[in-house]
């Protein structure tokens, strides 16, 4: 949604917004919308980092279940099938030099906390460290004023 097509609709006195998720009067519509982007970019990049995560939780659980299919394996007769899963994957870097626990490492100091910082710093210095002016924008016009599930905020 545009910032041009969000059209507040004005409702009780002291009915909206707190301080802090109002437009400061120096700062434009289009400022609020290219950090509404960004903050909605970081996002994106924070549902990355937990997608990371999972790939790194879930592969370290296949590795910790190969210990069961190992022991298995042996207690069945099968011990040169058992030592060729320790030797060919048990513990394996799931890319070059890497297990899981780097690449999270990596990706979280290399992208994801530049960008955190960065975008905490726009924010500081465009917008008076005020976080969520559009979406608050959004959620004043959407609201019905005197509605008591579209409160502006919470009691």
């Amino acid at each position: 949604m545009s910032w041009t097509r969000v059209t507040v609709r004005k409702g009780r006195a002291g009915d909206g917004p707190d301080g802090g998720h109002t437009r400061p009067d120096a700062v434009s519509a289009a400022t609020i919308e290219a950090l509404g982007s960004l903050s909605k970019a970081l996002e994106t990049v924070e549902r990355a980092r937990g997608h990371i995560y999972g790939f790194h939780q879930l592969s370290g659980t296949a590795d910790l279940e190969l210990d069961r299919s190992v022991a298995l394996l042996r207690d069945a007769g099968h011990g040169s099938w058992a030592d060729r899963v320790e030797a060919e994957v048990l513990g394996r870097n799931v890319i070059p030099g890497h297990w899981t626990f780097q690449i999270v490492e990596a990706y979280s100091s290399t992208y994801h906390e530049p960008f955190r910082d960065l975008e905490r710093h726009a924010l500081r210095a465009l917008a008076g460290g005020r976080d969520h002016l559009y979406e608050a924008a959004m959620k004043e016009a959407r609201r019905t004023a005197g509605h008591p599930d579209h409160t502006a905020r919470p009691s």
